[in-house]
């Protein structure tokens, strides 16, 4: 009698495969954001706000070298000069995750960029994606 009210073994499995795919994909979907990438900058990388806020001010980005906030490497490669763009290494979809010796390196196969977003290493053979930005005030802001 006790086996009859017990669900067969295979569903049992099956049930416990979908919960597990089920919680997989509302984890990605979430909007969660991976860990804070790295910054050769001093200070730490400053949250942008939904909503077109300010992504950092323009004294949290050093010159000849730059900052990862978000979805956007801002990077100032002489005084006064900010350029934005997507961090997706378009060699094979990574991130790029650090700023060092004036390059923006991408940690899965090395390719490295200038502050300009141009290749300076493979092996990449396309530059970052440019992303706008734009100085208000003391902010730089997307868009």
């Amino acid at each position: 009698m006790l086996d009859r009210l017990r669900p067969p073994r295979r569903t049992v499995i099956v049930g416990a495969g979908l919960g597990a795919l089920a919680t997989a994909a509302a984890a990605c979907s979430s909007g969660d954001k991976p860990a804070a990438a790295e910054s050769t900058s001093s200070a730490a990388a400053p949250t942008g706000t939904p909503g077109g806020g300010a992504l950092a001010k323009t004294a949290d980005v050093p010159v000849g070298s730059g900052i990862i906030v978000d979805d956007v490497v801002i990077t100032q490669p002489t005084t006064g000069v900010f350029k934005g763009f997507s961090p997706v290494c378009p060699h094979a979809g990574c991130n790029v995750n650090k700023i060092a010796d004036g390059k923006i390196v991408c940690p899965c196969h090395h390719s490295e960029f200038n502050l300009d977003g141009t290749v300076a290493q493979g092996p990449a053979k396309k530059p970052l994606e440019a992303k706008a930005v734009t100085v208000q005030g003391d902010s730089i802001v997307a868009g």
